[in-house]
């Protein structure tokens, strides 16, 4: 008996021995996991600020978000914007005790243990959210033994605990729901509510709120965009849950599980939605490093200097270069959730885009089509010959991304051509929609270049915003942006710019001039002369007006002979035109290269009274917290007198009411447009550019049309004029605009006169406002 008591005692010390060293072993186990002896822990810094990747925000001027920068599309949302259904969902789903513990759920894992013996796995799992959470901020590697996985899995105890004690309950829940990926670019509640249902996450009803939370168990496979029934199956477990933990009753789960997922899909992709070519413009900018010198070709050297003006005197031109958060490092457009507060009205963007589209959808392309049969070489023009021709299509080949794979793979020049001899299928752009087809790359090149672009911007005169930015026709398929990227021979539209200096120097709107060829001897002894295009009133004395309404060479030419070309160079200068330009005689028929966002600048001093305004593209900019960071103002200074530039808006109105521009007033799809407008179409040599500027009031605005190529081009006046390929653009916009009552641009409002201001300015030449154009319109 005395020896069974003495085993007993022995057996019993030597239990509690090895519980208590046990107990002792996963202390200590724990504590070397905590002090990051068992390998790389977050220290309590990262806890206090969890590495979290925010996307920026680019938001229009009516509070409606264009698009996103981002590594992670993610936007942070507070637990105040967050449903009670969704959190009811959440806890009744994947931690019914959340409110009880600490990190760790022991019950949770008492039946975790229950599960593996009995093999029940319907039994749950033993994760909390906390843990979940855990598992997300610093997430798992690629382990190569079960041991190291089970270390991990008592890391992210550790971790579950740290949070616990940083964190309250309901900021625990909102890292989770903003951390979450929920496959589809949508990586948190915010953008996940946006991409599948199109609303905001205080909006979210409680069906939907259960499709994310089911989504939560594994996103993919409960992806509802392509396993819509078996999302819908996990939804109602779901709601079961809830039902089950009495957060809604029987009947509201019977009515509510009934539903469908009734998703509302929006695709995140950046060549998608309003203003694609603003966006990227935007990003490229703000993100652009400080300019360096080209030791190559002169064209670098060009856009060197023009980067290193911007870098000057943009303050918007390498802005996360520049500025600096408050611990010393450089913003980060892709991940400090920036919101970014443009000048673009979404509603006047879409009528910008429709108008672009619409032209040259109905209008424009259907024509070109037609005389792309006549064509020997299509879609070239008649004059040019075969070699001129191949020289193109290999220039254009050697611009394209499967020529620049080509050539990684070792080819040379010749085989690449064969390759692109060879028909493969692909998908290509057509007005009716993308098409997939068999073609060779070579075909396609010529398919893209028949079709023609258009870019337009516009501009509120007061503050100098522009409300309107279109790049091109299609993002997808024509990146280049020919707002600000691309520059083109602007015709006629530079002749204001010379009229100015005519009215500066004390000739008027009614001065009379002899419209007679005019001969410019060049620096070589030759003598050069611009022809017109007709010969209407040829051998009269006519006014300037006139002269400029009709865009007559004859009259500019006179004009530009009174004064030498470097002062007209000043004054377009004073007026925003930063592009060089040749101080050369026949610059006065628009021979320079200048971006549409100068000539809308440009054009905008005439009617803000001489005072050249700075178009800009942002108000402000907030960082994650909602504090203003950086604002914006427009540059402005004095140009040109406020007289000269009253008398120029009288001559520019001319050419609408009675000249080349007044298809406005009576056209019946892009016409009747009334109030004051002042505008100017130009047409460039060979009619490879179309131009309209259009000013009102309140709005400057300009259209560039063009194909790609300047030898691409219709070959009659009629349909080649600016007048045919610009400004049936700038009318549909402005129809849309004027008919918008939610917008406060009106016809109703006047140019404003100058104080003291007593010129005549009734021309006797006037003709009747009403009167349809003529056969020719602007040549040059």
């Amino acid at each position: 008996m005395e020896k069974e008591k003495k085993n007993f005692k022995k057996y019993t010390y030597g239990f509690w021995s090895l519980f208590f060293l046990g107990l002792l072993m996963v202390f200590g186990l724990f504590f070397f996991i905590a002090k990051g002896k068992m390998g790389e822990m977050p220290t309590f810094r990262e806890l206090e600020n969890p590495q979290s990747l925010l996307a920026s925000d680019v938001i229009s001027r009516d509070h409606k978000v264009l698009g996103r920068y981002f590594r992670e599309n993610r936007s942070y949302v507070n637990y105040d914007n967050l449903p009670p259904e969704l959190i009811e969902a959440l806890v009744a789903t994947e931690d019914v005790r959340y409110y009880n513990h600490s990190g760790i759920d022991l019950r949770g894992l008492l039946r975790v243990v229950k599960g593996v013996i009995t093999g029940d796995s319907s039994s749950g799992g033993g994760s909390t959210i906390s843990q979940q959470l855990a598992k997300m901020l610093f997430p798992r590697q690629q382990f190569e033994s079960k041991l190291e996985l089970v270390l991990r899995k008592f890391k992210e105890w550790v971790i579950a605990v740290k949070l616990e004690k940083s964190y309250t309950k309901e900021e625990i829940l909102t890292m989770y729901l903003n951390k979450y990926d929920f496959l589809n670019l949508a990586v948190g509640i915010k953008s996940a509510s946006r991409i599948y249902f199109n609303t905001e996450p205080d909006s979210l009803k409680m069906h939907q709120a259960a499709m994310f939370v089911g989504m939560a168990k594994n996103s993919s496979l409960y992806n509802p965009l392509r396993r819509p029934e078996l999302t819908k199956k996990r939804r109602n477990t779901v709601l079961a849950q809830m039902q089950k933990y009495g957060y809604i009753d029987q009947q509201a789960y019977d009515s509510i599980s009934a539903l469908p997922l009734g998703l509302d899909y929006q695709k995140e992709d950046f060549k998608r939605g309003l203003a694609p070519y603003f966006r990227e413009y935007l990003r490229i900018t703000m993100g652009a490093s400080k300019p360096e010198r080209s030791k190559y070709a002169s064209w670098q050297q060009i856009k060197y200097e023009e980067d290193s003006v911007e870098w000057e005197t943009n303050p918007l031109f390498g802005w996360c270069q520049k500025n600096f958060k408050p611990d010393g490092t450089k913003y980060d457009l892709y991940e400090d959730g920036l919101k970014i507060y443009t000048t673009i009205d979404s509603r006047m963007q879409r009528y910008a885009e429709e108008a672009v589209e619409d032209h040259l959808k109905l209008d424009l392309q259907p024509d070109f089509n037609k005389h792309l049969k006549s064509l020997q070489n299509p879609p070239f023009s008649g004059d040019m010959n075969n070699k001129e021709v191949d020289d193109l299509l290999n220039r254009k080949i050697r611009q394209s991304e499967r020529y620049r794979v080509l050539r990684l793979e070792g080819k040379n020049f010749n085989q690449i051509r064969k390759v692109f001899e060879q028909p493969v299928k692909m998908e290509i752009f057509t007005w009716k929609g993308d098409k997939d087809t068999i073609m060779t790359p070579l075909d396609s090149i010529r398919h893209y270049l028949s079709y023609f672009r258009s870019s337009f911007m516009a501009m509120d005169l007061a503050t100098g915003q522009v409300r309107a930015y279109v790049g091109g026709p299609n993002y997808k398929h024509f990146m280049y942006d020919m707002v600000k990227g691309g520059k083109r021979q602007v015709g006629s539209t530079v002749k204001p710019f010379l009229y100015t200096l005519a009215m500066q120097n004390g000739l008027s709107p009614c001065t009379k001039v002899p419209n007679v060829r005019q001969q410019f001897v060049m620096p070589d002894g030759t003598i050069w002369e611009a022809k017109n295009s007709g010969s209407e009133r040829e051998g009269e004395m006519v006014t300037l007006k006139w002269g400029l309404a009709n865009s007559v060479n004859n009259i500019s030419g006179w004009v530009m002979k009174q004064y030498n070309p470097q002062s007209v160079v000043d004054v377009m200068h004073k007026m925003g035109v930063y592009s060089r330009i040749d101080p050369v005689y026949s610059m006065y028929l628009g021979t320079s290269d200048i971006t549409l966002y100068e000539m809308v600048g440009a054009y905008g001093t005439f009617a803000n009274k001489g005072v050249y305004t700075q178009p800009i593209f942002v108000t402000h900019i907030e960082d994650k917290h909602g504090n203003v960071i950086a604002r914006f103002r427009p540059e402005r200074h004095d140009a040109i007198d406020e007289q000269t530039a009253y008398l120029m808006i009288n001559l520019l109105r001319g050419v609408i009411d009675s000249g080349t521009g007044r298809r406005v007033r009576w056209h019946s799809v892009y016409g009747q447009i009334q109030g004051p407008i002042a505008g100017k179409t130009g047409t460039t040599q060979n009619h490879s550019d179309g131009w309209f500027m259009g000013v009102t009031p309140q709005i400057a605005a300009g259209v560039w049309t063009g194909a790609d190529l300047r030898s691409i081009h219709f070959d009659d006046i009629s349909t080649g004029q600016g007048a045919n390929m610009a400004l049936p653009v700038w009318g549909r916009f402005m129809k849309k605009v004027y008919a918008d009552k939610t917008l406060e641009y009106k016809p109703d409002h006047e140019f404003e006169k100058p104080t003291n201001f007593i010129m005549d300015l009734d021309c006797e030449e006037q003709n009747d406002t009403n009167k349809k154009p003529a056969q020719f319109e602007d040549f040059f």
